[in-house]
């Protein structure tokens, strides 16, 4: 089948490869060879061994919003990849402090702290791969759409220099609402004329890696052998976890599936709750940005059959323009989009129940990219 091509065009579906047997990378020395959750894993708990797998010559690496909840721990996680050479942390403020903190750990990752927005040009000039955390966090009460007026502003300002300083780099969007900012950021780069739809890649990778996690501990499985793929969007019963297609193959009656299904959707607000306005998942968040930051990097490198879930451009899915779903990543993003695969009744039902509010956001996001 064609791969995603820059333009809209037509997307793949041929069935998922096989994950590529990787040693574990980077920030964790138990790392996985993860997928999105589709095919067979290798797994191993040794350390990496230096030469065993493509590993980049010099990854330079721009994380904007550097300084904050998710920033920092993330910031942390990306210093421990070896795929990385230059880790430039931005922020509005406060961000030196944390590349100097940094910046003493003994990795090869040389760490530059740039602070305001006279300096966002330096720290993004000739990056690979841009992250994009910046915003505010969620408070209790508080949901995806709240952040919106915030947050939105804040993406397209530093969409706008991505698109004027480093054009070609792949661009990692966490800021919430995702089913919003994304848009914002493909529609700013249309504007800019730099928009290549494979290189805007929405994070959705938390909920992945909690289905992951409840379905184990439900389950009573090694969480390192568990792989659920998670489709739709990132904001409430958009997140379909499709717990059919599990690895390995778990079945759970009716009421269990929606139970597991409703607390994945909902897993967002559970640690708002819990941290009872003090955050919100920073740290699980900054986790499963690491991992996918990993798995972008590792193809960026020339690794074959990288397999993760993303928000992106697609046409995968017919009446939405985005959808996040699981694509085999390559050296210029994503290569192609696979197919969503069976779904089973409820699951058939909880993609035509996310309709309304996905395409909601999706059109809130490109509204607001183009208004005067």
């Amino acid at each position: 089948m064609a791969p995603v091509a820059a333009s809209r065009g037509v997307v793949s579906a041929r069935p998922c490869p096989a994950a590529s047997a990787r040693p574990p990378m980077g920030f964790m020395v138990s790392r996985t060879a993860r997928t999105c959750g589709f095919a067979a894993q290798t797994r191993s708990t040794r350390a990496p061994v230096r030469g065993s797998r493509v590993v980049a010559e010099a990854n330079k690496v721009a994380l904007l919003g550097a300084a904050g909840g998710i920033g920092q721990p993330l910031a942390l996680l990306l210093k421990l990849n070896e795929q990385i050479s230059e880790l430039r942390l931005y922020d509005i403020a406060n961000v030196k402090g944390v590349a100097a903190d940094l910046s003493h750990i003994n990795t090869n990752a040389q760490v530059s702290g740039h602070t305001g927005a006279e300096a966002l040009g330096e720290a993004l000039k000739g990056a690979e791969l841009v992250i994009i955390p910046a915003g505010v966090p969620r408070k209790p009460g508080m949901t995806r759409d709240d952040l919106f007026n915030i947050n939105a502003g804040i993406v397209r300002t530093l969409i706008e220099g991505v698109a004027k300083h480093c054009p070609e780099a792949i661009v990692a969007i966490i800021s919430n609402p995702v089913n919003s900012t994304v848009p914002i950021a493909a529609e700013t780069l249309k504007k800019a004329g730099v928009y290549d739809r494979r290189k805007v890649l929405g994070v959705t990778t938390l909920d992945v890696v909690r289905a992951e996690t409840f379905v184990a501990e439900n389950k009573g499985l090694d969480v390192r052998e568990v792989s659920v793929p998670v489709v739709g969007g990132h904001a409430g019963e958009t997140i379909l976890p499709l717990l059919s297609q599990a690895e390995p193959k778990v079945e759970f009656d009716d009421a269990t599936a929606a139970a597991l299904t409703e607390r994945i959707q909902n897993a967002g607000t559970e640690v708002v709750e819990a941290k009872a306005g003090a955050g919100s998942a920073t740290l699980s968040m900054a986790y499963a940005a690491a991992r996918f930051a990993e798995s972008v990097l590792a193809a960026l490198a020339g690794e074959k059959n990288v397999v993760e879930c993303t928000f992106v451009e697609s046409d995968i899915q017919p009446g939405f323009q985005y959808f996040s779903s699981k694509v085999v990543l390559g050296p210029n993003g994503v290569e192609e989009i696979l197919p969503l695969g069976e779904l089973n009744a409820s699951e058939k039902e909880g993609l035509d129940k996310m309709s309304a509010l996905l395409t909601k956001n999706i059109e809130t996001g490109i509204a607001f990219a183009n208004k005067a």
